[in-house]
């Protein structure tokens, strides 16, 4: 009987050089077709021990754990543990790990030397980590692990041979199948942390930086304190910077306003300029400086390699409603926009939690909202100081932010127990260095975020705009009617029916008139809001006033609080319902999104204006 070629598993975390490794030892003699039974790719190739004898090469999925959020990550776990069927279990295993990022690649190193087969592990990449000041003691590694640690460059073809000889050595090593492997994921994980420590035998300064900063900065308890800061930071910066921009543009567009005026014997084209354009768009404009510090922020935050570290200091909150820090980044971009949130849910591999993601990721406060937030803050909560260096109004839209935060979590603890039950996977993520932001990069990320923003102002928001205008507009109130125009419109009388359904939770006419078209964008209700107190307005009145100073005569501070608090809530615009129409393949979802989400803002404003009415502030 002929003798069974041995197989050997190349298995290792994604971009440890796994690949690069297998292509080095096989060269040619490779056959790429899929898994008996699964779409995933299968590559084995031929490679000769020290020996002459023949070894068969697989090149396994690359994986994080033995416990699977991919059909990638599963395939790797049968192939190990041998259940997958027509592939049998390989005689001896070559664990590839990152040599520069050791504490993250050893965790899945335990877990498979502690299945019981051969191992020799390939210490790779380590011309990488010595040019970043990185030097390791592979004799110490082998010690503590129990098995040959062989260093390798893959991509030059080093230390091939002293791997191919240990690989011959292991093979003659029988298996041990009845090993009790270490399952303790933190048990795991702390004594892979000890090892790593201990291999190191000089590092640079930099990297022990980094080391100390990552130390507080991925702290269970520290690192959300310092995430919580750093967000506090910005929402009262926004509003301390951007008080004077704002202005240069408000007296810009009432200069153009009264330019106009001048210019121009009152007509409907005056009307239209004026009381449609500069009213709607230019109300809508005026936020601009605030969208841009609040991603001057971001942009910092990203470009330094704190971001993906808030992922990983998330993760804990996550598990807690059954979601992972896979969900992390995609909510993170929703705080832009939620249709690129919603895209970026496809990195997702668990279904179930991807859908839950998508269901939530409107709850997050995106830079759309922020003109809405601004508006009713400055119109309504006084500029004044509340501590050192501390403004109420940042005070109060850092609340709003967390709310939306809070009433996302809470969401998706209720949409993971009772509609997509996932189980929510283990995280691991690649840590970035740490790095000084480049002033290029920052300059280009904020012009791209005020072209986007400059051009819906010029399109989704002129178009509403315009035509909340024209039907405000139309028919004119008669001669002598002690009616208002508004009120006499066809903007009116829709208002009318919309205002039966909303005057409970405590909105008026003109809020009941600005929520059909903000379902277009958020910032139109801004500017719905803008022309309709413009139409009834004078000359001197439009001229007079902003549309904060307007509302604060009009509205009640329960009125307003319980207008913040259907933002919080109120589902997105049309684009973000169609965008999760397209990522969840029906109507299904989109509408089970918008029907939990109006419920919600219903609720919490009505909750929010009974609550104030309570305590005398109607």
């Amino acid at each position: 009987m002929t003798e069974a070629v041995p197989l050997v598993a190349l298995v290792g975390n994604p971009n440890a050089g796994k690949s690069a490794l297998f292509n080095a030892l096989t060269g040619a003699r490779q056959k790429i077709a899929n898994y008996p039974g699964v779409t995933v790719e299968r590559k084995s190739g031929r490679a000769s021990l020290a020996d002459g004898r023949p070894v068969e090469l697989i090149d396994l999925p690359g994986a994080y754990s033995l416990e699977p959020d991919s059909l990638d990550e599963a395939v790797t776990r049968d192939v190990v543990l041998g259940r997958l069927e027509g592939q049998r279990r390989p005689d001896a295993l070559v664990v590839v790990l990152d040599a520069g990022n050791l504490d993250n690649h050893l965790r899945f190193a335990l877990e498979l030397i502690g299945q019981g087969l051969p191992v020799v592990v390939a210490l790779n990449m380590v011309d990488l980590a010595k040019r970043d000041g990185l030097e390791l003691d592979a004799a110490l590694l082998s010690a503590e692990l129990g098995v040959p640690v062989v260093e390798t460059v893959a991509v030059r073809k080093r230390g091939l041979d002293a791997l191919i000889g240990a690989l011959g050595t292991a093979l003659l090593s029988p298996a041990t199948p009845n090993a009790a492997p270490v399952t303790d994921r933190k048990a795991i994980a702390q004594t892979a942390h000890t090892l790593a420590r201990k291999a190191i035998i000089s590092e640079t300064q930099g990297r022990q930086w980094t080391r100390r900063l990552d130390s507080v900065l991925l702290h269970p308890v520290g690192g959300v304190v310092v995430l919580l800061a750093l967000l506090f930071v910005m929402f009262q910066a926004v509003y301390a910077w951007s008080e004077a921009p704002i202005g240069w543009i408000e007296s810009g567009f009432a200069f153009l306003t009264q330019t106009i005026n001048s210019a121009i014997p009152d007509s409907l084209f005056r009307s239209f300029l004026t009381e449609g354009v500069i009213a709607g768009v230019g109300a809508v404009i005026v936020f601009l400086p605030l969208i841009l510090i609040l991603f001057l922020f971001i942009l910092i935050l990203e470009a330094t390699g704190y971001m993906t570290r808030a992922a990983f200091v998330m993760d804990r909150a996550m598990a807690a409603v059954g979601l992972s820090g896979h969900s992390f980044i995609p909510l993170l971009s929703s705080f832009a926009c939620a249709i690129p949130g919603i895209m970026a849910t496809r990195t997702i591999m668990d279904q179930k939690e991807r859908l839950a993601t998508i269901l939530i990721a409107p709850l997050m406060t995106c830079s759309a909202r922020l003109p809405v937030y601004t508006l009713i803050i400055g119109a309504f909560i006084p500029a004044q100081s509340v501590g050192p260096g501390v403004g109420l109004q940042g005070l109060v839209l850092f609340a709003l932010y967390i709310a939306g935060i809070i009433g996302a979590m809470l969401a998706a603890a209720v949409i993971q127990r009772f509609v997509t039950s996932s189980r929510g996977g283990s995280f691991l993520i690649e840590m970035p260095r740490y790095q000084m932001p480049r002033i290029g990069d920052i300059a280009l990320g904020l012009w791209q975020r005020a072209s986007v923003f400059l051009k819906r102002a010029g399109t989704i928001i002129f178009i509403s705009t315009v035509i909340l205008w024209v039907l405000l507009s139309f028919p004119k109130v008669p001669e002598g009617s002690g009616q208002s125009q508004v009120e006499y419109s066809v903007a009116g009388r829709i208002a009318d029916g919309i205002e039966v359904i909303v005057a409970p939770v405590g909105f008026n006419h003109e809020i009941a008139l600005s929520l059909i078209p903000a379902m277009a964008a958020r910032e139109v209700a801004v500017a719905a809001l803008a022309t309709t107190y413009a139409i009834d307005a004078t000359d001197e009145e439009a001229q007079a006033s902003s549309l904060g100073v307007k509302l604060a005569g009009k509205w009640s501070l329960a009125t307003a609080l319980a207008f913040l608090a259907w933002f919080v809530f109120a589902p997105q615009c049309i684009s973000t319902i169609a965008v999760t129409r397209r990522e969840t393949n029906g109507w299904k979802w989109p509408i089970f999104m918008v029907s939990y989400l109006f419920a919600l803002a219903y609720i919490a404003a009505g909750a929010t204006y009974w609550t104030a009415t309570a305590f005398g502030l109607g």
